[in-house]
């Protein structure tokens, strides 16, 4: 197991990081993102992704937690606190009393695209944390291979995102490319046939040929994608009832990934 540190003090330099942690989800926190809860911790112990930089802990969990202690990397610390303390630190109750910050990755470049069958999501004005969250838990459902953003998406590496996609966020290929039509030609370089999805659309999803290469894109809810991307892309919708034209993007998400998935049935 790992070597336990406990923190006594809220004002504890050690634990400086983890303090306020709302505040400074909205400030940012540089190169370091929270991870929440045992099945997100999980997965930042396990991916391979993301270094972790430590983990925080309330002690009358650590009985249930002895195997994912026994996964933390050597030399990554480990601090325990009561109840009074942690909430304290943290700025509101931790009811699940599990916290961890891991690093950010630096100096990306797009994801290697694998040769062959692929699929890829794109997304365009992703405001909304729980949407983002969501769409990264579908795409990691539906065998994504990597997820494109643009320049105007939120961040998918925010504690409620990350919570809200189970970890997915930290081990799915991701990267902010710049403006959407940057995404477009980095997409078509790599010869994907690429759908933007969108209520006007003529083409229908049920009747959208599975090609061995496909990227769908999706844009906020409301104003959908912009119109130059449309121009430039085959449009595809979901077929629904006639007097209701749309869903929430995360629902319309797992149906289109459905019918292009590359998991087994």
């Amino acid at each position: 197991m790992a070597d336990l540190i406990r923190i006594t003090h809220c004002d504890d330099p050690a634990i400086a990081s983890y303090r306020n942690v709302r505040e400074r989800d909205l400030a940012g926190r540089q190169k370091l993102f929270v991870a929440e809860g045992t099945v997100v911790l999980n997965v930042l112990l396990t991916s391979g992704r993301h270094a972790v930089h430590s983990l925080f802990l309330l002690e009358n969990r650590l009985a249930g937690l002895a195997d994912l202690l026994a996964k933390v990397p050597d030399g990554v610390p480990v601090y325990v606190a009561d109840r009074t303390i942690m909430d304290e630190v943290a700025g509101f109750p931790i009811h699940r009393g599990v916290l961890a910050l891991g690093y950010r990755e630096t100096g990306q470049t797009a994801p290697a695209f694998p040769a062959g069958r692929s699929l890829v999501m794109g997304l365009v004005g992703i405001a909304n944390h729980d949407n983002m969250g969501s769409l990264f838990r579908n795409a990691a459902a539906f065998g994504v291979d990597a997820i494109l953003m643009d320049e105007t998406c939120c961040d998918p590496l925010y504690r409620k995102a990350i919570r809200v996609s189970v970890g997915a966020a930290l081990k799915l290929p991701s990267m902010t490319i710049g403006p959407a039509s940057e995404m477009i030609a980095r997409l078509r370089a790599e010869a994907y046939t690429i759908y933007a999805t969108s209520p006007s659309a003529g083409l229908v999803l049920e009747d959208a040929p599975r090609a061995e290469r496909v990227a769908l894109l999706f844009g906020a809810e409301g104003d959908g994608l912009p119109d130059d991307i449309l121009a430039e892309t085959d449009g595809l919708r979901i077929g629904m009832a006639a007097d209701f034209d749309s869903l929430n993007v995360a629902a319309a998400s797992a149906i289109a990934l459905h019918h292009f998935r590359k998991t087994a049935d």
